[in-house]
């Protein structure tokens, strides 16, 4: 349900990922399948887990 969310809202779109903990992750979403967001930050990929997501919002 909120993969749907994520891609309807957010894809291609800047965001700040908080998933509890001091980290923050950042990046532009470049895809969200599988259960898994994945954000490009210059060109430095990271994949999040969407059900450990807490918070998510734009730049």
């Amino acid at each position: 349900m909120y993969q749907c969310f994520i891609v309807e809202h957010y894809l291609n779109k800047p965001v700040d990922v908080y998933c509890g903990g001091p980290d923050i992750f950042k990046g532009t979403i470049e895809a969200c399948a599988d259960n898994v967001l994945t954000l490009n930050n210059e060109g430095k990929y990271t994949h999040v887990a969407i059900d450990k997501i807490i918070a998510l919002w734009p730049q």
